[in-house]
């Protein structure tokens, strides 16, 4: 009995406890007072002014007016790193400071002696602050050693002035059509994550909205210009660009960079061109020197893919052409025409047949070099075109009937003699065989006897014989004057390109 009287007593003791917890918390919270503010300390004063009884941190400044919440933005750049170029980002070191006017902040009426309340990270988490993110961010995070380095100050009107200072790597959709002769333009993206444009506007401070350290320098790229914009960025579910539907408020800082070249022309253009005379050194060796002239123009070819491939490594694998490619292609090229030509001399040098030509130019050499059999057939053309009298003639004897030499079934047709006519070029006898009665009657011999008492001297032909040595040894001097100026001419479309276009 004694044991359930107890339990009864304790239960009784439970619920009353209970009920009293709960009459407490349904109590309204008293406000407490701002009268005086001056007598309070920093700490006391913002604990009373944003006491939960009278500020919301959660709402706008003006969610009692519904009037729009413009905020300016200012930033002060300290340290801009481009990363490399295959990575397509770069690193930003900069001061951001947001500006906006709470209402609910203001106490010039509660404490007229105070200037200014000025907190770090614990203020900030009892007031009011937009949220911004940056839209190409990458990573981002604030900075600062033993803690963040946030700011906040508040005037006694109600105007806030929150800085914070961020490092941030950022994505930069690079163009490296003309690489390493670009310029790239990279920007910041602000934007509003949680309300749109109609509650909230991001605005750049009129005077000097983005200002950069006197400190400032850059490595790789220089700084030519910098700007800055406003803009309204459309979000909707469907693509999920941004928390929500609606358009919503954008700030933009832009800035230009252009490459430093003169690394790579240090490091590649010029070491390239040097590679490139140097297999032109192979065209004062002799044509049969094999060993040499092979060795040379396989490890100029060698050194020069691995002068590329280490520029090749810093650079992102994309699907159109760059400038730095059209230079390597180019280079190889010339190259490997310095090998194809030793290839080709070589094999003119071995012949042992000497080549007949009409004209010592390049034309008539590399024609008679290339195919020497059809120029041996035009050869042969050529004489008898210029020289109709090459036939086989036969002679009958004149103790055959006159009919029987020209009838294959007559007993005197094979008895004939065969003499070829050689042209006058050649100097050579042309002997000719006729019969007594045609030499005395025919008029055709007498028109023959008086071409040949005629003062016009025969028509000569000037050919020329050159040895496979001497045609290999004449295009390799040819070689030493054409291929350095084609690399010139390369290097003037090459160079107007890149620079005019």
């Amino acid at each position: 009995m004694i044991k359930k009287i107890t339990i009864y007593a304790l239960l009784t003791v439970f619920i009353e406890n209970s009920q009293g917890q709960k009459s407490q918390q349904i109590a309204p919270l008293e406000c407490p007072s701002l009268d005086s503010g001056d007598s309070f300390t920093q700490s006391e004063f913002l604990s009373r002014l944003a006491n939960e009884c009278r500020y919301d941190r959660l709402l706008l400044p003006t969610y009692q007016t519904g009037d729009v919440v413009y905020v300016h933005a200012s930033a002060y750049v300290y340290f801009i790193q481009p990363a490399e170029a295959h990575d397509l980002n770069f690193k930003l070191h900069f001061l951001l400071q947001l500006r906006w006017t709470d209402p609910r902040l203001a106490y010039t009426l509660y404490s007229p002696k105070r200037s200014k309340i000025i907190g770090e990270n614990d203020l900030k988490q009892r007031i009011w602050v937009p949220h911004l993110y940056m839209s190409n961010e990458q990573s981002s995070s604030l900075m600062g050693t033993d803690s963040k380095d946030v700011l906040i100050s508040i005037a006694p009107d109600g105007e806030v002035l929150f800085s914070r200072r961020m490092q941030a790597v950022l994505y930069c959709w690079m163009n490296l059509q003309k690489f390493p002769f670009d310029d790239q333009t990279c920007s910041m993206n602000l934007e509003s994550w949680k309300y749109n444009a109609s509650i909230l506007r991001l605005m750049w401070e009129k005077d000097n909205p983005v200002r950069l350290s006197s400190e400032l320098h850059l490595t790789e790229y220089s700084l030519m210009d910098f700007w800055t914009n406003e803009s309204v960025v459309r979000g909707d579910i469907a693509n999920m660009r941004l928390g929500g539907a609606g358009n919503y408020s954008a700030l933009k800082f832009t800035f230009k960079l252009g490459r430093e070249v003169g690394y790579y022309l240090m490091d590649y253009f010029i070491p390239s061109m040097m590679i490139v005379a140097m297999s032109w050194v192979t065209f004062w060796l002799q044509a049969d020197a094999s060993a040499p002239r092979i060795t040379l123009g396989t490890s100029t070819m060698l050194s020069f893919i691995t002068l590329a491939s280490s520029q090749a490594k810093t650079l992102p694998k994309v699907s159109y052409i760059k400038a730095s490619e059209v230079w390597f292609l180019g280079c190889t090229g010339f190259i490997f025409s310095a090998l194809v030509e030793f290839a080709f001399v070589n094999t003119i040098w071995r012949r042992k047949k000497a080549v007949n030509l009409k004209k010592v130019n390049s034309k008539y050499i590399l024609k008679s070099t290339l195919t020497p059999r059809l120029a041996r057939k035009e050869l042969q053309k050529e004489i008898q075109e210029s020289s109709p009298q090459l036939s086989k003639s036969r002679s009958c004897s004149s103790l055959q009937q006159e009919g029987s030499c020209n009838d294959p079934a007559g007993p005197g047709y094979n008895n004939y003699l065969t003499v070829h006519s050689f042209p006058s070029a050649l100097n050579l006898p042309t002997i000719t065989t006729q019969s007594f009665d045609g030499l005395m009657g025919s008029p055709s011999s007498k028109s023959h006897n008086g071409s040949e008492d005629s003062d016009e001297p025969p028509k000569r032909h000037t050919w020329t014989t050159m040895t496979p040595q001497e045609i290999a040894t004449w295009i390799d001097k040819r070689s030493r004057i054409l291929f350095p100026l084609m690399f010139i001419f390369f290097n003037v479309i090459y160079w107007t390109f890149v620079y005019c276009l």
